[in-house]
């Protein structure tokens, strides 16, 4: 993320600077027209299906419990409206918390061009996965994923998701999309834009197959274990800008990763390779939501091992280069005298005096030497 200069001057409407200045203000409008489409009948079917969650299907009470119905919900097309407007309710969180924040920290801490674009990344994502990996968390929680495994592969397909479940990944996805229009708004650099673009189309493909392939439970428990970390390395590197000092945090962050790229590896292979190998039913069925046939099954564990590989390559890379950053003895600065602008070194000024001296028919003592003799 580049620096924002803030000026005086009003730039030109719709141009460049003025879309980039105002461009939270402008996404907020767009937002209160869906809105306030809700309040009229004509508008509200069509802004509906932008605000709330779709494809919902009510399950009557049963014996077991009698007092209770159940709302579940499943995907569709209807989706991508839904994650359009949180994509814009995204790039407003991400300016407030840029401009009240972020901002104020910097104009306190001073720092150069390249802490203040890292500090910003690093302040937004941290933000970022403590919500979610909270938020996940508690969905963990309330449906018994964590205290049984088997869940993640028992009565798959999980076509039928609770209204925190599929929310959750809804918000994932507009999150994710809206850090495209960021890299415009924020005034990314050229260098750093090819980066950006493969850890942001890493995590819509992941998130997106685990969403459309019915692996919610397995995507849920992955998500929450990958933001967990990422949010410790964030954070350390948000302490190792305040003050240098702190470098401890990068040091856990390093042990949790490689145990977080284990944990991930066995959880997806216990779950496709051996929970959904196992299954009865391994057809192909596009209208019910299984997809558990051998080909998909071999493409996740592969999308995901291939994954987790190139997540450790570039961790061993990063770990070389501190290593050999802290290793590699300080280089002696060597020291040159260099004149002074208008002036000259001692011997030259001296000597510079004697020949102007001697130039303007001053006598120096070996010429009045020759004289006397």
């Amino acid at each position: 993320m580049g620096i924002r200069k803030k000026s005086n001057k009003n730039p030109p409407v719709l141009s460049h600077e003025f879309v980039v200045q105002n461009h939270a203000d402008i996404v907020s409008c767009v937002a209160m027209v869906f809105l306030l489409g809700l309040m009229f009948e004509v508008t509200a079917k069509a802004a509906v299906v932008f605000v709330t969650l779709q494809y919902n299907v009510t399950i009557p009470a049963t014996e077991e419990q009698p007092m209770e119905t159940a709302t579940l919900y499943h995907y569709g097309v209807k989706d991508l409206a839904t994650v359009f407007f949180y994509m814009l309710v995204a790039i407003i969180i991400h300016a407030i918390i840029q401009e009240y924040m972020l901002d104020k920290i910097n104009r306190r801490m001073h720092f150069s061009k390249t802490k203040h674009s890292k500090f910003n990344e690093s302040g937004q994502l941290s933000a970022f996965y403590l919500f979610s990996c909270v938020w996940g968390t508690s969905i963990l929680v309330s449906e018994n994923y964590a205290s049984d495994p088997t869940s993640l592969w028992r009565d798959y397909p999980h076509i039928s998701m609770p209204f925190q479940m599929k929310f959750f990944y809804i918000s994932q996805l507009a999150y994710w999309f809206h850090a495209f229009p960021e890299l415009y708004f924020q005034k990314t650099k050229k260098e750093d834009i090819p980066r950006q673009l493969v850890y942001i189309g890493l995590y819509l493909f992941h998130i997106s197959g685990a969403y459309l392939l019915n692996l919610t439970h397995l995507g849920l428990v992955l998500l929450v274990l990958h933001y967990f970390v990422e949010f410790l390395f964030h954070i350390s590197r948000l302490f190792y800008f305040s003050d240098e000092k702190y470098q401890k945090g990068f040091s856990l962050w390093a042990i949790l990763f490689v145990l977080g790229r284990l944990l991930t590896l066995i959880l997806s292979v216990l779950t496709v390779g051996f929970g959904l190998a196992r299954a009865e039913n391994q057809t192909l069925d596009i209208s019910t939501g299984n997809f558990n046939v051998l080909p998909i099954r071999i493409s996740v564990l592969a999308s995901i091992c291939l994954t987790q590989a190139f997540m450790m390559w570039k961790f061993i890379n990063f770990q070389l280069r501190r290593w050999r950053e802290h290793s590699s003895p300080p280089q002696p600065v060597k020291k040159k005298f260099v004149a002074a602008k208008g002036k000259l070194p001692k011997k030259e000024r001296e000597n510079g005096i004697n020949g102007t001296l001697t130039s303007n028919g001053a006598d120096s003592p070996r010429s009045r030497k020759e004289k006397s003799s």
